[in-house]
């Protein structure tokens, strides 16, 4: 029994040195990668110019200078070639020693995390050539997530869910929900993409928040690296590691003041890598926590994006020329528009300071006012008017605060209900 324990010992050991060196070689990797992307971008920015990718910074005194749009396809590709180099480091080691059983699932899971990043990457990219539609935003996602369930489903992955401790005299400890599961992995995935593209406008702000989620699930896996799903947390710090590195690249020149855009390539793209990691890691619930700014900015936005209130193409803070800062944008329109009951929805929100609401405007006295309903507004409303890289800022603190919020629900708090 004893030698039975030491071998186990020596055994884990022995693929916990061979994941630390696996991922010093993604960190080097990685490094270079971030590397690669700040050395292109000022290469490729002519010729993204000269096909038509490109936009005007709007709140900026100057909007004639032609800033290029859709750089996330910079980094998405570089992120994708910095995976496919590292491909031989986990994998390699069982071609050197042919007696080790080659890992299928693990190599399956690999490949489709990389083919449902590399659609959304390219999807993203054809949304802003093509400038899609809505409903088609919703669908993509799903489609680019079913290779990764496919495999999910084929490598027998668990559809089951721990029982909070309140209602386990009812339903047991554990509940398998079967096919619900993959509907909510599917959801996970149009969610995670289009929350950071609703929570943008700003320079620096899509790749910043990015990089501190990413930066978040990091310390996470860490945390974990030494329990019972230590490959399932290696698995995703090998993921993340080099789109944190490609994302510090693309940050350079898309923070104030932006000499690049990231467009809606970067969110799809940064979107997926997140799915990816909390489906195959088996850690959605923590991922979620980490989106808080994103999950409320969506339920703050809800009116507008149900289209129960006007709303504009673009919901960007109005910039004051004057002061050179950055106010709310409003959307007016007539009270005869909305239904009653969210009339009074507005007056409540706006009596507990969430809105800007007003009312009896121009000549009729039949406009209204309300601010564009997102958190970057209701930052503005809060805080009074604020240039945009002080803005950009705060943001991003909240976002690290909230990420301070997550961990203390996930071990402390969660810990009295699971």
């Amino acid at each position: 029994m004893d030698v039975v324990t030491m071998v186990t010992g020596q055994l884990v050991a022995l693929q916990h040195s061979e994941m630390l060196v696996s991922l010093c070689i993604n960190i080097v990797v990685s490094v270079a990668g971030a590397g690669a992307v700040v050395r292109t971008i000022p290469a490729v920015s002519e010729m993204f110019i000269n096909a038509g990718l490109f936009g005007r910074d709007l709140c900026k005194q100057d909007r004639t200078t032609k800033v290029p749009e859709s750089m996330g396809m910079v980094s998405g590709s570089v992120y994708l070639i910095i995976m496919f180099l590292f491909l031989g480091v986990p994998f390699g080691q069982h071609f050197i020693q042919p007696s080790t059983p080659f890992p299928h699932a693990a190599f399956a899971e690999y490949l489709t995390s990389l083919l449902s990043i590399c659609c959304m990457l390219f999807l993203g990219f054809a949304d802003d050539v093509l400038n899609l539609k809505w409903r088609y935003k919703l669908v993509l996602p799903t489609l680019a997530s079913l290779p990764l369930l496919m495999v999910y489903y084929i490598n027998l992955g668990s559809t089951t869910v721990v029982v909070p401790k309140p209602l386990r005299q009812w339903m047991g400890m554990t509940l398998n929900i079967g096919l619900l599961y993959y509907i909510y992995m599917s959801m996970l995935a149009v969610f995670c993409t289009n929350a950071i593209n609703i929570y943008a406008g700003i320079n620096g702000l899509e790749c910043g928040q990015a990089i501190v989620i990413g930066a978040s699930i990091v310390v996470f896996n860490l945390v974990e690296l030494g329990g019972y799903q230590a490959e399932s947390h290696y698995f995703s710090l090998c993921i993340i590691i080099p789109f944190i590195a490609s994302s510090l690249g693309l940050f350079y020149y898309n923070r104030y003041p932006a000499r690049a855009f990231v467009g809606d390539t970067f969110t799809y793209f940064a979107g997926m890598t997140f799915a990816v990691v909390a489906i195959i890691g088996h850690f959605s619930k923590t991922v979620l926590l980490f989106f808080l700014p994103q999950i409320f900015n969506f339920l703050y936005s809800v009116p507008q994006l149900f289209h129960f209130v006007p709303c504009p193409r673009h919901r960007l803070p109005t910039y004051n020329q004057r002061i050179d800062k950055l106010e709310p944008s409003v959307a007016k329109f007539k009270v005869k528009e909305i239904k009653k009951p969210l009339l009074i929805v507005l007056r409540l929100l706006a009596n507990l300071g969430f809105v800007n609401f007003e009312e009896s405007l121009g000549e009729d006295g039949e406009m209204c006012q309300v601010n564009n309903l997102t958190l970057i507004n209701l930052m503005l409303i809060k805080l009074g008017p604020q240039h945009e890289s002080s803005l950009t800022n705060k943001l991003l603190m909240l976002q690290v605060l909230s990420s301070g919020l997550a961990f203390f629900i996930r071990y402390p708090l969660a810990d009295m209900f699971f």
